[in-house]
């Protein structure tokens, strides 16, 4: 690992940053802090004028260009936040931008990158992924020897997003720093700036289960790109991180968490309810490691790094389905009636317990056979109420079957 003076570079990046970039506040949170008996502060990035700390290290590398360098204009590819935060750069600086986003980007962060780009950017939308998006923007800046705003593997990004920590440490010294692990700028910034003024500190990332590219990676000890990649928690999902941050966290990093999309969404639902903040999914990924290490941080000063706010409303039901069924309290049965009168009410009065739901039932009744079959979703008031539920579904002779998550239609479901 080369050395660098990460110190020196937020210090900088600090001075930099000031009037673009909020200091976003560190807010105690009394719920978590009971949950888990200890001090638990939430660093608020989702509140940033592009409402995630990736304003912090576009704007920087991008702001310490030569004035050659600016008038050749720059490139990036983004998921969403990197690319709002180029966007915001780019205007606030008069510099010509291309962005290169995914397909399957929501359209809210699309939107707001037209919004803080205005004329001084363009956005190409292309490839499934964040990585297929990010080979075709670097063809694009060598065709156009433009300069590269790399969302994470670039000493100025990482120095950048290293501001969140010493705005962190100006108000308390945690004991332990939870962030969310995307390509690794983030956590790399706070575990330079971190580890230098307060060795004893630890930091925790927190990767999706569907995206554990950094998890992966220090597992077999060198960088390596995932075959598969589920990109709910967009703004984490990165089938190859970079090689300075997978060094940085080798290092400083005391682990990578690894946690389901279904209890991403459980925490967002519990952060909007009990908090009001609106988090994106990347945004509750901290929050979301803190039941893996429940015995480590009792009696201590925790920050949870939210990182960002940018989700589309249209996401919430499936937010609210993933959560339930990670909860163990949405089940989908296939169940074969027979085609006479009184069988949906011998399935409501001797199947369904009394706090029990239907929340989904399609069937169409075909008069010329004996038997019909019908989806049915039932969601329970507790996960425990599962195993009276298959007895009962037993004990009335209705031939069913419950649909797993190894299932295609299981996919077609949730």
């Amino acid at each position: 690992m080369e050395n660098v003076d990460y110190l020196k570079l937020v210090e900088e990046a600090s001075v930099r940053l000031q009037g673009v970039s909020i200091k976003s506040p560190l807010e105690y949170c009394e719920r978590l802090s009971q949950k888990y008996q200890a001090q638990i502060y939430l660093k608020r990035e989702d509140l940033q004028p592009v409402r995630s700390f990736k304003i912090r290290g576009a704007y920087n590398l991008i702001a310490s260009l030569n004035e050659e360098e600016k008038s050749r204009g720059v490139v990036c590819a983004s998921a969403g936040n990197h690319a709002q935060g180029v966007a915001y750069s780019c205007s606030k600086l008069g510099i010509k931008g291309v962005i290169f986003m995914p397909v399957v980007t929501p359209n809210q962060k699309i939107e707001k990158v037209r919004k803080f780009g205005g004329e001084f950017v363009e956005i190409v939308l292309t490839g499934d992924t964040y990585d297929e998006a990010s080979h075709e923007s670097k063809d694009f800046r060598k065709k156009h020897d433009m300069i590269y705003v790399h969302p994470f593997d670039d000493d100025r990004t990482i120095a950048g997003q290293g501001v969140v920590a010493k705005e962190i440490f100006e108000e308390i010294t945690p004991d332990i720093i939870m962030s969310c692990v995307g390509g690794g700028g983030l956590i790399s910034g706070i575990a330079s700036f971190s580890k230098s003024v307060s060795p004893e500190t630890k930091i925790y990332g927190v990767e999706p289960k569907g995206a554990a590219s950094m998890h992966e990676s220090l597992k077999v000890g060198k960088v390596v790109t995932l075959s598969t990649l589920d990109t709910f928690v967009d703004g984490a999902a990165v089938k190859t991180v970079g090689q300075k941050t997978f060094e940085i966290c080798a290092e400083k990093v005391e682990q990578i968490i690894v946690v389901p999309e279904g209890q991403v969404c459980f925490n967002m639902i519990e952060l909007y309810q009990n908090e009001g903040i609106i988090v994106e999914p990347a945004g509750a990924l901290s929050v979301s490691g803190l039941d893996h290490i429940q015995s480590k941080i009792k009696g201590k000063i925790v920050v949870c790094v939210v990182s960002g706010g940018n989700n589309d409303i249209s996401r919430y039901p499936e937010v609210i389905e993933r959560s339930l069924v990670w909860q163990g309290k949405k089940h989908y049965f296939i169940v074969e009636f027979a085609q006479k009168p009184g069988q949906l009410r011998l399935f409501v009065e001797n199947v369904l317990g009394p706090n029990d739901d239907i929340a989904r039932f399609e069937y169409i009744k075909k008069t010329n056979k004996e038997k019909g079959t019908a989806l049915v979703g039932v969601e329970l008031s507790d996960k425990n109420n599962l195993l009276p539920l298959l007895d009962r579904f037993s004990a009335t002779g209705l031939d069913f079957r419950k649909i797993d998550k190894d299932d295609l239609l299981y996919q077609f479901l949730i």
